[in-house]
């Protein structure tokens, strides 16, 4: 090959271990962590495609891929692909969002490179048997159904349809029982062997490793695919436009609790207002210290679960509130997180509130990398949605500057955007009031 791989040493901060970056012939990109403490390794395959890049009648197929890839390869059957991992005690999985699937095992450091030579076997040279897809769309209809039956999960598909819409980025991941009871093998095929190229994909390993090790075992293993990027140029389907009007969507159905989510579009990912963002998610609804916690559990006791969120996309994100209550207490609750929405928006957060939000977004991130599951992750999603692998000490000191002011205006700007509500209970015929000045 004429293009030759490409290896960088991150640099290292005193919470990590050495982390080093190759980019093979092709793209691929693999990325690693040596924690030499650890007796065990966390391998990832992060592939760049997820639900967001399928058209109307690909609804799903991301998803539908991810179940096929471990029913067989050229070299492994299905029960192969499983046994060989649990057999050294290890376990393997995949899971599928709106942008990106990932593929995961964790061994025993001495087990690595059978981790990586399984992974890169059932993403390179899975077989898709017509019969496996049909018994796969079986396996996945079941999941869509239990999923309905979750309305605190329905609930927050409902919130991304009603900012969102139609646009991919409210649809389901999973795909509906139409699109994947009619999506047929060569579509699934025609799926895999355009969007799995070697630009797409990122090996993040973490653990006790040597990162020349591991590149022999990747080129090994994806051998496949080395030097096949670049030759299909594909293009993500972009967010919805920033909406105009609130949405409200009601999915009436006979629940014993009501769910509501209230919230609107937020930031993307390269939006440096996220650093803003996650102070004032941790300090308004991300603990039992939130205002929210306080005021609509602890004082009043109007719901068991009450919180805020945020989630980021490549070019637009999601903020949002979500509440489970009594259905005869949803109107009361809801016009309470708005009262609070519209004081923040109003009066921002004080410095005692910012400083907590500050701490335990902190907190969660160091306390988070303290087994290599969770550093592999942070590896491949670094890789793949950042471009940019941040230290922990540069993010550490990204939430240290975030300054009262710029929470407050994050509040304000947020808050002034048309708001969505989603809601999943027994409010068939139901009229919800639009606060927070809805348009």
């Amino acid at each position: 090959m004429s293009e030759r791989a490409k290896t960088r040493t991150l640099v290292a901060d005193p919470l990590s271990g050495a982390v080093r970056r190759t980019v093979l012939p092709g793209g691929l990109r693999v990325i690693t962590e040596a924690v030499p403490a650890m007796r065990s390794a966390a391998v990832g395959v992060w592939v760049g495609v997820g639900s967001r890049d399928e058209s109307p009648r690909q609804a799903g197929a991301s998803h539908f891929l991810e179940h096929l890839l471990f029913k067989g390869t050229k070299r492994r059957s299905a029960l192969d692909i499983s046994a060989e991992i649990e057999a050294v005690g290890g376990e393997t999985n995949a899971f599928t969002t709106k942008e990106y699937t990932c593929y995961y095992a964790r061994v025993l450091d001495d087990d690595l490179p059978l981790a990586l030579d399984v992974l890169g076997d059932l993403i390179t040279s899975s077989v898709l048997a017509a019969a496996d897809v049909e018994t796969e769309r079986g396996v996945i209809l079941e999941e869509i159904a239990m999923t309905d039956d979750e309305p605190g999960d329905v609930v927050h598909d409902r919130f991304a349809e009603a900012v969102f819409g139609d646009k991919p980025l409210g649809r389901l991941v999973s795909g509906t029982t139409e699109s994947v009871s009619a999506m047929s093998r060569r579509q699934i095929l025609d799926f895999y062997h355009r969007r799995y190229r070697a630009d797409q994909i990122v090996v993040a390993v973490a653990g006790n490793l040597e990162h020349r090790a591991v590149l022999r075992s990747v080129r090994a293993a994806f051998g496949p695919l080395i030097g096949t990027g670049h030759e299909v140029a594909q293009r993500r389907a972009g967010a919805a436009p920033p909406l105009r009007r609130s949405r409200t969507v009601v999915d009436a159905r006979d629940t014993e609790q009501a769910h509501l989510v209230l919230g609107s579009q937020a930031y993307s990912r390269a939006d440096q207002r996220r650093f803003a963002l996650g102070v004032l998610n941790a300090a308004l609804g991300g603990g039992m210290s939130s205002r929210l916690f306080q005021e609509v559990r602890e004082k009043r006791g109007l719901a068991y679960s009450v919180y805020s969120f945020g989630s980021h996309f490549a070019d637009t994100g999601l903020f949002g509130v979500y509440a489970g209550c009594a259905p005869g207490k949803a109107d009361e609750v809801l016009s309470l997180v708005s009262t609070e929405l519209s004081k923040v928006a109003a009066d921002g957060l004080t410095a005692e509130e910012v400083s907590r939000g500050k701490g335990m977004v902190k907190g969660s991130l160091v306390l988070g990398l303290e087994d290599t599951g969770s550093r592999m992750t942070r590896l491949g999603k670094g890789e793949l949605l950042y471009r940019d692998l941040l230290s922990v000490d540069e993010l550490l000191t990204r939430i240290d500057q975030v300054t009262p002011d710029e929470v407050a205006a994050v509040a304000a700007d947020l808050m002034a955007r048309p708001m969505s509500l989603a809601v999943v209970g027994p409010f068939a015929g139901h009229d919800f009031e639009t606060p927070l000045g809805w348009t």
